[in-house]
């Protein structure tokens, strides 16, 4: 079984930045590819960058490409999302997530999650 730790997030003026981490635990063949979510009020989660953990191959939603990176550190096994240019509208909690086959910005294809972490664009 995976296990999925978040930290980071937080308030950050519209144009600022932060990052987010993710430390993963768990057999190395059980997450295939790790992603990032997030969920609005009144909205449905959308995923918003995802990467193979194996060999860092990347994919992001339209509305965030050019302003977040996904990167993964295998020392520490550990998956970071860096927000730069943020804007109110990224407001949501953010979530990650592992899937064990599938590579993808659908949650339907993620096993486990994450607890969930706030963030806040406001001024």
């Amino acid at each position: 079984q995976v296990q999925l730790v978040q930290s980071g997030g937080g308030l950050v003026k519209p144009g600022g930045s932060l990052r987010l981490s993710c430390a993963i635990s768990g057999y190395a063949l059980d997450y295939y590819a790790i992603g990032w979510f997030r969920q609005a009020p009144g909205k449905e989660r959308e995923g918003v960058a995802c990467i193979t953990y194996s060999d860092a191959t990347t994919m992001y939603a339209p509305s965030v490409k050019g302003r977040f990176t996904i990167s993964r550190e295998n020392a520490k096994k550990t998956v970071y999302l860096e927000m730069k240019n943020l804007k109110p509208e990224d407001t949501a909690i953010y979530y990650c997530a592992s899937s064990a086959s599938s590579y993808g910005l659908g949650p339907e294809f993620y096993d486990y999650w994450g607890q969930g972490t706030q963030v806040t664009v406001s001024s």
